[in-house]
């Protein structure tokens, strides 16, 4: 599975632990890229031309397009739609995994994480900003964990740790679904 960041890897560790499955026994890996304008790179060593393995990704919509057009190059397709990317095992995070992870779980239990984080008071702080204090909790929480190096890292398995399995993002719980 090709994914942007290490944040996206642990998720996907931690969900797959939580389903009772074991990736490495299974033969997948999790390969995290360091952003998605890095997506030619990878399937050119793993795609059709390199390695040739199954592939499957998660990605950010914004990034939808580097993706479609990496896998276009690489040969797996034309013209490809959101659902042939799908088809494909390349599912998209609405706005990126911590928006998706923040929608399932809901503000209460996120705040909770970030405290267990010890972050909660630098995150009232950061609600308190000028910029952000007309914006919905959703939208603070999500910029939050971007503010500070390594805090999606840190957030990423706890995150998940903290779902109801019945309300798994769709996309992390299809790209497994796939794998």
């Amino acid at each position: 599975m090709l994914v942007e960041g290490v944040s996206d890897q642990l998720a996907l560790e931690a969900l797959a632990e939580r389903y009772g499955r074991n990736l490495d026994a299974e033969g997948i890996s999790i390969v995290p890229m360091g952003g998605a304008t890095n997506i030619g790179r990878f399937l050119d060593l793993f795609g059709p031309q390199g390695f040739d393995v199954r592939l499957a990704g998660l990605r950010d919509a914004a990034e939808e397009g580097d993706f479609r057009r990496g896998l276009e190059r690489a040969g797996l397709g034309s013209n490809l739609t959101r659902g042939d990317l799908e088809r494909l095992g390349f599912y998209v995070c609405v706005a990126d995994l911590e928006d998706e992870l923040i929608r399932s779980l809901g503000v209460a239990v996120v705040e909770q994480v970030i405290g267990a984080l010890g972050d909660l008071e630098s995150f009232r702080t950061f609600q308190k900003q000028p910029g952000w204090r007309s914006r919905s909790t959703q939208e603070q929480l999500r910029r939050f964990f971007g503010t500070h190096r390594g805090r999606k890292i840190q957030s990423a398995a706890l995150l998940v740790g903290a779902l109801d399995l019945a309300q798994v993002p769709r996309p992390l719980d299809r790209l497994l679904a796939h794998v």
